[in-house]
């Protein structure tokens, strides 16, 4: 926390475009590293039968993050500049750190930790594999339309920018919702619950520029769309944490990690592609291809007991 406060400061802080890459990689470098250690602290801060709902309220958090982030950097930016958005930041990563220091107990690490021991659960553990491969695939997806979303929105529906905050805000709230509805679920059926989001997101992203062509049919798929990616990563969790060894939980949370920060890059980057060589058009379809690719996985799993 302390060296995400210190890398949007100096973000916020920058001289040339030099000093914010490399602020940007220490921003990343420091998620990378809170939500690995977040995600798997349930069952070390909670008994046993409460571990799903201390599961499903961590990421609530990053739910929250992953919608909200957006729009409200978005309104920062417009209303004090885009400094003002990494210099926020870091006060709060400085805030969430004193937090951490006052009212979290000491965690020291069970036993050593190395690369090996970390990709170890995903051998000889198909439903591990399988989840991984669907967080691929939906994170993958949903990053290679969400990244352009703006433009998308804006040649689509035809909304100015406060449309477009508008619906972004709309979208985290459903995000948000969307996270506790399937954390409520999630423990009791992990692979109807992902099949589900899966068949959501496709639907959401697809439909795009079919109903999304009006502010009423564009806010419809932005509910939808918030719905189901607000889900995805409490309902893989959940999946993983299922199918993972009583010992290897917080290794299989850390791959999780992993994958899902490669998924989003990769995601962006295809978008990009995308975008560079044909437009915003084809964005949602491939999105979209690649969602009910990951319900095709989700389905094939559940059929073998995977």
């Amino acid at each position: 926390m302390l060296l995400l406060a210190a890398a949007n400061l100096l973000a916020a802080c920058e001289p040339n475009f030099g000093v914010l890459l490399a602020a940007l990689v220490l921003v990343g470098l420091g998620m990378g590293g809170v939500w690995a250690l977040a995600a798997g602290l349930a069952p070390r801060l909670v008994p046993p039968d409460s571990v799903g709902a201390a599961t499903s309220l961590i990421f609530s958090g990053v739910a929250a993050a992953s919608v909200l982030g957006v729009p409200a950097g978005a309104f920062v930016q417009a209303s004090a500049g885009w400094r003002a958005a990494f210099a926020a930041v870091a006060v709060l990563a400085a805030a969430v750190a004193a937090a951490m220091a006052a009212l979290l107990p000491r965690l020291p690490a069970a036993e050593p930790a190395s690369g090996a021991r970390t990709a170890r659960p995903s051998r000889g553990r198909p439903a591990v594999a399988t989840g991984l491969a669907v967080t691929i695939l939906l994170v993958t997806g949903h990053f290679a339309a969400y990244t352009f979303v703006r433009p998308v929105l804006e040649e689509t529906a035809g909304l100015g920018p406060g449309g477009v905050g508008a619906l972004l805000l709309l979208y985290g709230v459903a995000g948000v919702a969307g996270n506790f509805a399937a954390g409520l679920r999630a423990p009791h059926a992990p692979r109807a619950t992902l099949a589900v989001l899966a068949a959501g997101l496709a639907a959401a992203v697809v439909l795009v520029p079919v109903v999304g062509t009006t502010h009423a049919g564009a806010s419809v798929l932005m509910v939808v769309w918030g719905l189901a990616y607000g889900g995805v990563s409490v309902g893989v969790q959940t999946w993983l944490l299922a199918a993972s060894g009583p010992d290897d939980a917080e290794r299989v949370t850390a791959l999780f990690v992993g994958v899902f920060n490669g998924s989003i890059a990769l995601g962006a980057f295809a978008g990009g592609l995308v975008t560079d060589t044909a437009g915003t058009g084809p964005l949602t379809a491939v999105a979209a291809a690649l969602a009910a690719a990951a319900l095709a996985v989700t389905l094939t799993a559940a059929r073998r007991g995977r």
